[in-house]
């Protein structure tokens, strides 16, 4: 128990970090082109990775490499439009809600796909979030507020749970390392070509960028990831589902406190029903599982 509970507390910690990569990269971005921000931070992260895996290239087929590759992409899509929403949102809070909702998206993409319905959960939690989403663009005292960033944050989300289905289908044979170097690579490239295509680079780029820029890189990604396969190694599927749910509350929490971003009623209240949706979808099981026990 003692270590489950050590292991929980590492996870809480990783949300933390997963946050604060939101103002990383807010604050990278402002000295390097968003596309090309995204092309670097993941070529290096899968350089960082490659001596570690690269002896299990000749245990794995070629079709599976390119399948692994292919679903790669769908998370490099995903994360393009991630920091593309995120160079022109000025409400990081409310952007971490929307993309926290990709794990509700996943059953719902999976069910044309690959034929499997939801569970009776997922139909409770669905017209909660659905609200929250209308709380965050509706209420206020102009009426209908709707921002570009919010179609892309929530474009994002929508890659992502495409990239979790595909994930789960075709990559079960990679070896975990393996599957992420190559899938970090992939990110990486699309980064930088997308960058090459439509950006320009500053001629110069200040030591501050860089500063936020290997934050990003070396506790953003690395650590985090690190200490997010430590936590779930010793945790309950159930505990870690719940406590990455923590991510967007602290993303909030640094983006009011760092940008001073404003958190009006209407939108504080769809960030909760955002909340309330997920702890039902991906908590509800473990806690019915618990009053199960109690009576």
């Amino acid at each position: 128990m003692h270590q489950e509970r050590r292991a929980d507390f590492i996870l809480v910690l990783t949300t933390m970090l997963a946050a604060a990569g939101w103002i990383f990269s807010k604050e990278a971005i402002h000295g390097l082109p968003p596309f090309g921000f995204i092309g670097l931070r993941f070529v290096l992260a899968s350089i960082c990775l490659l001596p570690f895996c690269y002896r299990h290239f000749r245990q794995v087929d070629r079709t599976d490499v390119l399948k692994a590759m292919g679903v790669g992409s769908l998370l490099g899509s995903a994360l393009l439009l991630w920091i593309y929403a995120i160079s022109v949102s000025d409400t990081l809070g409310e952007g971490a809600f929307i993309m926290s909702l990709s794990m509700l998206f996943v059953p719902l993409v999976a069910w044309p796909l690959f034929k499997q319905s939801p569970p009776r959960l997922f139909w409770l939690s669905l017209p909660m979030a659905v609200a929250g989403l209308m709380m965050l663009s509706l209420g206020g005292a102009n009426g209908w507020q709707q921002s570009p960033s919010q179609i892309w944050f929530l474009g994002s989300a929508v890659m992502l749970a495409l990239h979790f289905n595909f994930n789960s289908k075709y990559a079960r044979r990679i070896p975990t390392l393996l599957l992420t170097c190559m899938q970090l690579s992939v990110i990486g490239v699309m980064g930088l070509v997308a960058s090459m295509l439509t950006e320009t680079w500053p001629e110069t780029v200040g030591s501050t960028t860089w500063i936020w820029f290997s934050l990003s890189v070396l506790i953003a990604t690395s650590l985090r990831y690190v200490m997010q396969t430590a936590g779930q190694k010793h945790s309950s599927p159930a505990n870690a589902a719940i406590i990455m749910i923590l991510e967007p509350v602290w993303t909030v929490v640094l983006s009011v406190i760092w940008y001073a971003e404003q958190m009006p009623m209407h939108k504080l209240s769809g960030c909760m029903m955002i909340l309330m949706a997920l702890l039902i979808y991906r908590g509800g099981p473990f806690l019915i599982r618990r009053l199960a026990k109690a009576y």
